[in-house]
């Protein structure tokens, strides 16, 4: 039974900079179910592109992993086909866990979890990468470097599959967004103290781009085309194909 994430529940006295920690760790799944509108329908399509992108001896690349849900949907997917699926995280404490949950299942295409920056991965022989909400976490002035690494490192055809919380490019529109994101956030159980100290816990560590800076930064990379399959409020989902 997953534990409810009560995290921000409680009056603090120094709200702190959101970290993957531990105490996050034991609340994650239902930290992000309740969070992130879409999350299940992105992870279920992200399969579904697995299915159709993923070649035979490939490489499968989850950078920023956390608990491995997508690497799972995607070993799930790829039973007909041999590829190898590493996940990646730079916190010890989504490492140690995640390797404890794919390690209790019977899979068709075993799953390696290193801890690790997603800016120090290697990625060779890829038919597909997948960074879901985590660019937002890397400094921006990696984030180009570490796009233009992952094109190269993608076979011819291979796809980035890249979900952000992204931002409307004019003050009302964003607001807008903000207000119906808090409200799901509301409407899942979150109270208005949770919502207030979770967004000033997040306000200098998670530092979102609009689309079009996306689109830009993708298409600089070498990525042929940016595709925006998913989004609802100010959440996204895109595939870059090369």
């Amino acid at each position: 039974m997953q534990k409810h994430d009560n995290l921000f529940a409680n009056p603090l006295n120094k709200v702190a900079d959101f970290k993957f920690d531990e105490s996050v760790v034991d609340v994650f799944p239902d930290m992000i179910q309740r969070s992130v509108p879409g999350y299940e329908s992105i992870i279920h399509t992200i399969g579904e592109l697995a299915k159709s992108v993923v070649t035979e001896d490939s490489n499968v690349y989850d950078l920023g992993c956390s608990l491995g849900a997508a690497s799972l949907s995607v070993a799930r997917a790829t039973e007909s086909k041999r590829c190898n699926i590493i996940g990646v995280d730079s916190s010890q404490a989504m490492v140690e866990r995640c390797k404890r949950m794919v390690q209790a299942f019977n899979l068709p295409n075993p799953i390696d979890i290193i801890q690790q920056n997603a800016q120090d991965t290697t990625i060779v022989n890829g038919s597909m990468v997948i960074m879901n909400f985590t660019l937002q976490f890397i400094p921006p002035s990696d984030r180009a470097a570490l796009l233009a690494k992952i094109y190269e490192g993608l076979n011819p055809g291979g796809v980035l599959v890249l979900s952000e919380k992204i931002k409307h490019p004019t003050v009302a529109g964003n607001e807008l967004l903000i207000d119906l994101h808090h409200q799901f956030k509301r409407n899942n159980g979150y109270s208005e103290l949770e919502v207030s100290q979770k967004r000033a816990s997040l306000e200098k560590v998670m530092l979102t781009d609009t689309f079009a800076e996306h689109e830009k930064r993708l298409l600089e990379a070498g990525f042929s085309d940016v595709v925006m399959w998913f989004k609802c409020y100010n959440f996204t989902s895109l595939v870059a194909i090369k």
